[in-house]
């Protein structure tokens, strides 16, 4: 089964070719950081999947109804304005809307999902703030728990973990590897390379206009990659905790 299918997916942006030939699907259980160097189009690929971007070759999610694709990916971009002074609660309950019909209220089961997704992201206590006076990494964990509230098969986040401090990157990271080992799918843009070593089931390596590399960590964060994508060295190792992964030098 596959939640997302992508099939010669190219991108052309103020005349410039950012990505072609992306052909790719993602099943259950896979939790698959989308990695490569700023500009390589991870944000790109992301977008023109949902179908926010036009693009060429086809895409099963953008080929859904708005509906449809609201049920079946949550979607958290990198940008993490919140416009109106909600409470915390509120922005959460937002992730309910694609199963709510018309002006329908919520339910019980859709504030147990509400109270979950608080739960799981450490939000009980701030649920009766107003989101826009949160520091700006609670501001990010309460966006990811919006999204974990819509309940989807599948959950692309762009850059989820970017400006939480290191126990809550680690959380976010453990959230979602167990959103995957329970049968769902997560496609996260990752700049932590260490992190996406540890924690994701597969990566995607963009770069040199496409997917320059796709597959489990070790196969994919190779010295020969390494340096032909990212310019750099790294250490690798497997240990008893887990792989370690740490970038090193730049290469000139």
């Amino acid at each position: 089964m596959s939640l997302l299918s992508l099939r010669d997916l190219g991108v052309t942006l103020r005349g410039r070719a950012i990505l072609s030939g992306v052909t790719l699907d993602m099943g259950p259980g896979e939790f698959v950081g989308l990695i490569g160097p700023n500009g390589a189009g991870k944000t790109t690929l992301m977008r023109a999947a949902l179908g926010l971007l036009p693009h060429e070759g086809v895409s099963s999610l953008a080929a859904l109804s708005p509906e449809a694709r609201g049920r079946t990916a949550a979607w958290m971009p990198q940008a993490r304005d919140i416009a109106w002074p909600l409470t915390v609660e509120t922005l959460v309950a937002l992730g309910r809307t694609p199963h709510l019909a018309g002006w329908q209220g919520m339910g019980p089961q859709d504030r147990a999902h509400v109270d979950r997704a608080l739960a799981t992201m450490g939000l009980d206590a701030l649920r009766h703030r107003t989101a826009t006076r949160l520091s700006g990494g609670e501001q990010a964990m309460a966006l990811i728990a919006r999204a974990l509230a819509q309940d989807t098969p599948l959950l692309m986040a762009d850059e989820p973990i970017a400006g939480l401090d290191p126990a809550n990157q680690i959380a976010t990271m453990q959230v979602f590897a167990r959103l995957a080992h329970q049968g769902r799918a997560v496609l996260a843009s990752l700049h932590d390379l260490g992190l996406a070593a540890r924690h994701c089931t597969r990566l995607i390596l963009l770069g040199e206009g496409g997917v320059a590399a796709d597959g489990v960590p070790a196969e994919v964060l190779t010295p020969d990659n390494l340096a032909r994508i990212f310019h750099v060295t790294a250490h690798y190792a497997t240990t008893p905790q887990g792989p370690v992964f740490q970038p090193l030098e730049v290469i000139e």
